[in-house]
């Protein structure tokens, strides 16, 4: 889908942004910039947008987004209810490459940074003690004044170009398009949407109305925007609550399979192993040998 250009503030005594939010939810739309995006969030979980991946978020995750790629967070339904038990928590932290100066990407002691920005163009899921490492530099980053700040953003980029305990979001090579206001706000009630109504059938005629488009021109509409159908969409969206679902590990699986959306077994593990890759069971096994290898 065509993203929205998003100006990020900057204030005018800082060479970068750090904000520090707490929120009912994220309202955020599908948007890029050519700042690099550090994201931590502390509180919150729900769907992420970050190129051509759509994949879950819950507190403690950290990504690193390079230049102009298109992204967006979209909380669970429980997040919406103005519940005081629901709220999101983030660090973020916006820079651009040059934010210290040209000099600095020049000198040969700094031959990680442009090799971490290219890298960080296909997005980056940080873990490990990496991600422990970062998330202590964050905090400190947000009470740092002068050159204490300057000094943290250094630590945070030596950390992030050193580290290999990260993971690449975006798969392939995708290219993306600037958008007009119609472009992003129709696309953008087509995904909240989706997200809100993926538990029932949907039907092209009804997503098509919701665009405001014949079904024949949604299609088609929506095939060259996201490089995928609107059917691959709804799909993967139902895949990833369903991967949420089995690692909270409260419902047999068959029970998830309908709750998600799809209407019998054999379609919902077929789509399942499509899009992840390996079967429900396997993806459990894998995530809650993962926790237990952590207590460890």
């Amino acid at each position: 889908m065509k993203p929205l250009f998003h100006k990020v503030p900057v204030k005018p005594e800082s060479s970068f942004s750090i904000r520090h939010d707490r929120k009912p939810n994220f309202v955020g739309i599908w948007h890029y910039h050519p700042e690099l995006e550090l994201h931590y969030v502390i509180k919150g979980e729900g769907v992420r947008f970050i190129g051509n991946n759509i994949g879950n978020f819950s507190p403690g995750d950290l990504v690193l987004l390079g230049e102009n790629l298109p992204h967006t967070w979209r909380c669970t339904e429980e997040y919406f209810q103005n519940s005081p038990d629901h709220e999101i928590e983030v660090i973020v932290i916006h820079f651009l490459p040059d934010c210290l100066g040209k000099f600095l990407l020049n000198l040969p002691e700094a031959y990680l940074l442009p090799k971490l920005f290219e890298k960080a163009k296909s997005g980056m899921v940080i873990g490990g003690k990496t991600k422990t490492r970062l998330a202590e530099l964050m905090r400190e980053a947000l009470s740092a004044t002068n050159l204490d700040k300057v000094i943290v953003l250094l630590k945070i980029l030596k950390t992030l170009a050193e580290t290999t305990e990260f993971k690449t979001i975006v798969s392939g090579q995708s290219t993306f398009y600037q958008s007009n206001e119609t472009d992003t706000l129709r696309l953008n009630k087509v995904c909240n949407y989706t997200l809100t109504n993926y538990k029932k059938d949907i039907t092209l005629e009804e997503i098509s109305s919701i665009s405001n488009l014949s079904v024949t021109s949604f299609c088609r509409y929506f095939k060259l925007m996201t490089k995928k159908t609107y059917y691959d969409f709804l799909i993967e969206i139902r895949i990833s609550h369903a991967c949420r679902a089995l690692v909270e590990d409260k419902l047999p699986t068959e029970v998830i399979c309908f709750d998600c959306g799809f209407n019998n077994v054999s379609n919902f593990y077929r789509h399942f192993k499509k899009v992840t890759g390996i079967t429900p069971l396997e993806y459990k096994r894998k995530y809650l040998n993962k926790v237990k290898q952590n207590v460890a």
